[in-house]
């Protein structure tokens, strides 16, 4: 399992940004894909998680309603759209792979993780 994120970057309060994940992954109709941040300071949290099929999803409360969360499988991505941006989106973003699907918030099932890509938000 491979995980790469891009996308990042500097942004003003109201912004969007869309990050992406390019997800090598084998038998990868096995794996959930989830957006995990780490704000400076602060512990990794969860955001969002799609499942294989791109049908199922879930979001932390912080950011249901601006963030959406998709994948196409034929280009091996997985994709945040994050809209009306806030200085609290601040931080490191993650891509992260897990066996299965479920509508938890956990960050502890995610085994395999790529190298973040930094989110600046102004306000």
């Amino acid at each position: 399992v491979q995980l790469q994120a891009s996308g990042g970057g500097l942004a003003q309060a109201g912004d969007s940004l869309r990050l992406s994940c390019e997800a090598s992954i084998r038998n990868s109709n096995t794996y959930s894909v989830g957006w995990l941040r780490q704000a400076l300071g602060k512990e990794r949290e969860f955001v969002a998680a799609v499942d294989w099929t791109g049908r199922y999803t879930h979001y932390a409360d912080s950011v249901k309603g601006r963030f959406t969360i998709s994948r196409d499988n034929a280009e091996n991505r997985v994709y945040l759209q994050m809209n009306s941006l806030m200085p609290e989106d601040t931080a490191v973003y993650y891509c992260a792979a897990r066996i299965g699907y479920s509508k938890n918030y956990s960050i502890s099932p995610y085994r395999y993780w790529g190298q973040g890509t930094q989110v600046t938000v102004s306000s």
